[in-house]
């Protein structure tokens, strides 16, 4: 009998081919099964709730293992940070789960957060972790824009031309946005909730905002090209050091208080 058990992961994903093991690339899902593979002495497989792109960061990935042996959770996470001490990925929670717990398959939503810094000078210390804008951004003509994108939708114009997914038809929860004053600039943060994300549909959703928040594009421009089903008419695909898979959510919780 296996030992199922779920693990909550934070990561830097800059020098990354994002989250999927690839042959020949360097992956967060590869160092962390390197990892364990160094901590028990043979290798084991590991699934995640998202597969983030290449420089897509993560605050609150969800990962779930079997293992053989009954480890405690400590001893799981222990193990694997010393193992991954020289990378910028980080075990931040281990928990036992049932067996019929998968970190995909039982995900009830998913919470990408984007963050936007907009200022005049080029970025130094927060290189990476932002996407730079030096012009500025009405957050309020945004928030108008998006009310469009909310609900069940046919989101082909939002959907990479590689996406995998069976259908283009995705529903999004809320679209919210909050803006800070920081001494560097003005901080933008727009989080998307979903059940599922189609491959680039929020970066695609971002860009396309953003050309309504620098009076680019009126609101109503976003309701016409997700009428348009038309992947041409989707605006600039924002770049993936902005974007944060934020957390994900199951019907129980997993990892007891946060």
């Amino acid at each position: 009998m296996m030992n199922r058990y779920a693990l909550k992961i934070e990561y830097d994903g800059t020098n990354y081919h994002g989250w999927q093991k690839q042959k020949q690339c360097k992956t967060i899902q590869g160092e962390i099964e390197l990892a364990f593979s160094k901590f028990l002495g043979h290798p084991v497989n590991i699934s995640g709730s998202g597969r983030t792109d290449t420089g897509v960061h993560a605050l609150g990935q969800v990962a779930h293992v079997d293992l053989k042996k009954n480890w405690l959770p400590e001893e799981i996470q222990g193990a694997l940070n010393y193992f991954l001490k020289n990378t910028l990925i980080s075990i931040l929670k281990v928990s036992t789960v049932d067996e019929s717990f998968h970190s995909r398959f039982s995900a009830k939503s998913r919470i990408y957060e984007y963050r936007i810094l907009v200022r005049k000078a080029p970025l130094t210390l927060q290189k990476n972790r932002y996407w730079h804008l030096n012009r500025n951004q009405d957050i309020s003509r945004m928030e108008d824009g998006a009310k469009h994108l909310i609900g069940t939708h046919d989101f082909t114009t939002f959907r990479s031309s590689i996406c995998q997914a069976n259908s283009p038809i995705k529903t999004i929860d809320s679209i919210l946005f909050k803006e800070k004053y920081l001494p560097s600039g003005k901080l933008i943060v727009i989080e998307c909730t979903a059940r599922s994300f189609l491959h680039n549909q929020v970066r695609s959703i971002v860009g396309s905002l953003e050309k309504v928040g620098s009076r680019k594009w009126e609101a109503e421009h976003i309701k016409f090209i997700l009428e348009s089903k038309d992947r041409k008419k989707c605006g600039f695909v924002a770049p993936p050091e902005g974007l944060y898979l934020k957390n994900i959510t199951f019907c129980n919780r997993i990892f007891g208080k946060n």
